[in-house]
Formats: C-alpha cells, sequence, structure tokens
C-alpha cells in the first residue's frame, strides 16, 4: 500500500463523521481533510445548485490532497467523491458531472479503509443537513451502505455513541497499521 494511507469516514449525515475526523487526527498525530461542501455553502449563503457540483467536487480533491502532501502514515478523509456522487444524484439527479462519476469510482480502490459510520445516533439539525425523518435516515444509510458492499470496498462499521465510536474507530485504524508494519 502506498502511504500515506488514505482512511474514508463515510456514512450519511449526523453520523458523527467530522468529529470523528477530528478525534482520530488527533489521536494519530496525522491531517485530516474536512467537508469541502460546509465551507462552499456558507460562502454560496446556502445556496447550491448543479453548476456548483464541479466546483465542490474540485475542491474535495483539493483539501485531501493537501492533507495527504502532510501526513505520514495516515490521513484522514471526512468525506471523499463517492460521497459526492451519492450527495448529486440525491439532490441532483443527472447532474453529476460525468468525470466526478469516473474520478470517484478510481479514487474509491485508493482508499486503504472506510470507516463506516452507521445511522445509529440521534438526529442532530444543521441548517446544511437534508434528512431529519427517520424513514429518510433509512434509506440514506441504506444507500450508502451499498455504495461500499457493492464495490467491494474495505471497510469497517462504527457504531455506538461518540466514544465507542471513536474507539472502534482507533482499533480499526491501529489494525491497519500493523498490518502495514508486517509487510
Amino acid at each position: 500500500m502506498k502511504l500515506p494511507l488514505r482512511v474514508a469516514v463515510f456514512g450519511p449525515e449526523s453520523t458523527g463523521k467530522t468529529a470523528l475526523a477530528a478525534r482520530l487526527a488527533a489521536h494519530f498525530g496525522e491531517p485530516w481533510a474536512p467537508e469541502h461542501v460546509r465551507e462552499y455553502w456558507d460562502r454560496a449563503g446556502g445556496r447550491i445548485g448543479p453548476a456548483d457540483l464541479d466546483a465542490i467536487a474540485r475542491g474535495q480533491l483539493a483539501l485531501e490532497e493537501d492533507a495527504a502532501a502532510r501526513a505520514s502514515r495516515v490521513v484522514f478523509c471526512d468525506t471523499e467523491l463517492l460521497t459526492c456522487t451519492l450527495w448529486n444524484d440525491l439532490l441532483f439527479p443527472g447532474a453529476c458531472p460525468p468525470w466526478v462519476r469516473a474520478e470517484a469510482e478510481r479514487r474509491a480502490r485508493n482508499y486503504a479503509l472506510y470507516l463506516h459510520c452507521v445511522d445509529d445516533l440521534p438526529f442532530a439539525p444543521d441548517p446544511q443537513r437534508c434528512f431529519p425523518g427517520a424513514e429518510e435516515r433509512s434509506r440514506a444509510a441504506a444507500r450508502w451502505r451499498e455504495a461500499l458492499v457493492s464495490r467491494a470496498l474495505p471497510r469497517v462499521d462504527i457504531t455506538g455513541p461518540g466514544a465507542d465510536r471513536e474507539r472502534g474507530a482507533v482499533a480499526a485504524v491501529e489494525r491497519l497499521l500493523a498490518e502495514l508494519a508486517t509487510r
């Protein structure tokens, strides 16, 4: 595996991804790439449309590559292009730029691990979140899980409240790093 290892913190909204990515980065003393669309949304005054999808994807790639350039062993990604395509398809059907979809498929194979944040936390309201209802959240969770399963991507399900999530994620990354050390 090529260093730094890329670990995607993956899952639908309101599953603790951002907090987990930041805590993992602090725990391992490595950088993390935040979710670009949050900043983009704020700059756009909460108005995002199909014409913004290209810039959002390019911004996400830039954040990830910047963090990877500063990493020695591992970089944590609060989101990645596969997530961008899932949101593009949900919010703007048919508008996902073809290069984003192709690049998402190519890059998905480069992640050493997907920490799949399961939808078992209470919904935390946020102006950027779309699906507060239980049924909507369940459909989104199934869609995110299927994205990993259908591609046979390496994943560990991360469950439970904050401390449990962090322990599970730390253990998964430690196993990944130990595996690398034995090669």
